[in-house]
C-alpha cells in the first residue's frame, strides 16, 4: 500500500538556524520558508536525490510543534511521510486494520498542495506517520 519514503520532518527551534546548517555546512538545496496555517506550522523542504527533509517550526500558539519541542528543546525528528496511491483506500483499510487516524479521519491538504493523513504513533512502534497522496 505505501509507496516511497516522501519526506523525514524534523522539528527545529530555530528555522533560519536549521536552514543555514543544511544550506552552507551539508550543501544542500534549502527550499524558501511556507506557512501552513492550516497545520500550525511553518516548513522548510530540503530536496535531496533520493527524499527530502521538512523542517518544521510553530506556526503561533497553538501549533502543534511548540508541544513537541517543549519536550525536545533541541528539535528531532517529528513524522515520517509515506506516499499512497489512493488516501481515502488507504484510510480505510488501515482503520479496518485497527489502526486509528488522527484528527476528523478526512484528509487535509498538505504543504505539497496534496490530501494528507497522520497516524497515530502508539500504532506504528512510537513514530507519527503521515500518509500522502500522489
Amino acid at each position: 500500500m505505501i509507496g516511497r519514503l516522501n519526506h523525514v520532518a524534523i522539528a527545529v527551534p530555530d528555522l533560519e538556524a536549521a536552514a543555514a546548517q543544511y544550506r552552507y555546512t551539508l550543501g544542500a538545496e534549502v527550499g524558501a520558508p511556507q506557512d501552513e496555517p492550516d497545520h500550525g506550522v511553518t516548513v522548510v523542504f530540503i530536496t535531496l536525490p533520493n527524499t527530502k527533509i521538512e523542517l518544521l517550526y510553530p506556526l503561533g500558539e497553538n501549533s502543534p510543534i511548540n508541544g513537541f519541542l517543549e519536550k525536545n528543546p533541541a528539535g528531532g525528528i517529528h513524522h515520517i511521510c509515506y506516499e499512497v496511491e489512493d488516501i481515502l483506500a488507504a484510510r480505510d483499510r488501515l482503520k479496518e486494520a485497527g489502526a486509528r487516524v488522527l484528527g476528523s479521519g478526512e484528509p487535509k491538504i498538505g504543504a505539497h498542495g496534496k490530501p494528507v493523513l497522520f497516524l497515530h504513533p502508539k500504532d506504528f512502534n512510537g513514530c507519527l506517520v503521515e500518509l500522502e497522496q500522489v
